[in-house]
């Protein structure tokens, strides 16, 4: 059961990446592992995004966890809801 819900988190955080990035003529393919800063993600895209994951999945995303490195891949961003959503509510 937990790899179909981790498997539904990270197809839901590539739509957004996708959503986002490929607003681009020049947007290519983005792969799970893929750097997204490497593939052309802007600081502005980065904070879109950011605000994207916390509608979509009904999250607040701490300030601590506000990192590029938590946004650098669909892999990274995956593995960061999984944690939010795992933590008790405040």
């Amino acid at each position: 059961m937990l790899d179909r819900v981790d498997s539904e988190v990270s197809n839901r955080v590539a739509t957004l990446v996708r959503r986002i990035v490929g607003q681009r003529a020049d947007a290519r393919p983005i792969a799970f592992d893929d750097d997204l800063r490497a593939c052309g993600l802007t600081s502005l895209e980065v904070v879109n995004l950011m605000l994207s994951v916390e509608t979509a999945f009904a999250v607040k995303i701490p300030e601590r966890d506000m990192l590029p490195a938590n946004f650098r891949s669909i892999a990274r961003i995956t593995d960061l809801v999984g944690v939010l959503l795992h933590q008790p509510a405040d």
